[in-house]
């Protein structure tokens, strides 16, 4: 029976055959005759001839391949669907590779970031150390989101998380970047002192680098076609409870130096208000020593007496 039916197979891909063969041949043999009557028209011009013989030419192929797909549709059929289930199996064994593949492909398009630039993607902070068209590795900065130090650490990110998760970069501006931090605050402290110190402050430690930051933001506005942003630094009001003021400073920072300048900031300010503490405490207590060195403008009873005999 096994036999009998491989013979049938056989026999029906044989006839096949021949008569593709057959079609071909006769294909062949009408577009020769096709294009000798073509020939022995007198046409206007050799282009017109031309044209009707590209066009008989085309017609037959296209006629050869429609009825090559009508005589092999049954084993077509099986093939495309042969094709479709290795591919949706391809497909679904590979998929986070695929999607690894592309999202590499989007980052490198889209320009994300590059080698040595700061980025967050879900709370995971670092700088990229590696890029290759799967994952993207990073050299961890932590361990709070406010903290400018390395921990150590390397986190290796797939590409496929690119496809669906935003993307900080915080080294956008290149060299020169604009700084924030927040100084809380008591609402009964003098806030109006702490913002002048905080100010003061921001200002001599940015010093040195203040018209570099300047000069590079205006550039890359220009390249970029942006709204260049004061580089002066400032100190913005907020009020996150009814009992609290949180001061928040900007100011300009090279790119790898924000957590050391911020420190050098907070440490200046906390000299600043330790001087003006000190100051207040001596004026009051030379303030005091004034009020007891000062004579008394009231009369004592015995001098009383005294002015009286």
């Amino acid at each position: 029976m096994d036999n009998l039916l491989d013979t049938l197979i056989q026999s029906a891909l044989l006839g096949k055959m021949i008569s593709s063969l057959l079609l071909v041949v006769a294909l062949l043999i009408v577009w020769r005759l096709a294009a000798a009557s073509i020939r022995r028209i007198s046409w206007p011009s050799y282009e017109s001839q031309r044209r009707w013989l590209v066009m008989a030419r085309n017609v037959a192929v296209i006629s050869g391949m429609f009825l090559l797909v009508v005589v092999w549709a049954d084993q077509l059929r099986t093939l495309a669907l042969s094709m479709v289930a290795f591919a949706a199996a391809f497909i679904l064994s590979t998929k986070e590779l695929l999607m690894c593949f592309t999202g590499g492909l989007l980052r490198s398009s889209a320009g994300m970031f590059h080698l040595g630039d700061r980025i967050e993607v879900k709370k995971l902070r670092g700088d990229v150390i590696d890029l290759t068209m799967l994952t993207t590795t990073i050299l961890e900065i932590g361990p709070e989101q406010l903290s400018h130090q390395q921990t150590g650490r390397a986190i290796v990110l797939p590409n496929s998380i690119f496809l669906s998760e935003a993307v900080i970069n915080e080294s956008f501006t290149e060299d020169y970047v604009l700084h924030t931090t927040v100084l809380p605050l008591p609402r009964k402290d003098d806030w109006a002192r702490a913002e002048r110190h905080l100010l003061q402050a921001a200002t001599e430690v940015c010093e040195e680098f203040i018209e570099a930051a300047r000069k590079h933001l205006i550039h890359l506005g220009r390249r970029q076609g942006l709204d260049v942003p004061s580089v002066e630094p400032r100190v913005t009001l907020l009020f996150p409870k009814p009992d609290e003021i949180n001061l928040l400073v900007r100011f300009p920072v090279p790119a790898r130096k924000k957590g050391r300048t911020e420190q050098a900031l907070f440490r200046r300010y906390l000299a600043l208000e330790e001087l003006a503490n000190q100051a207040a405490l001596t004026r009051s207590a030379q303030s005091d020593s004034a009020d007891q060195n000062q004579p008394s403008d009231k009369l004592t009873p015995t001098d009383g007496a005294h002015v009286q005999g």
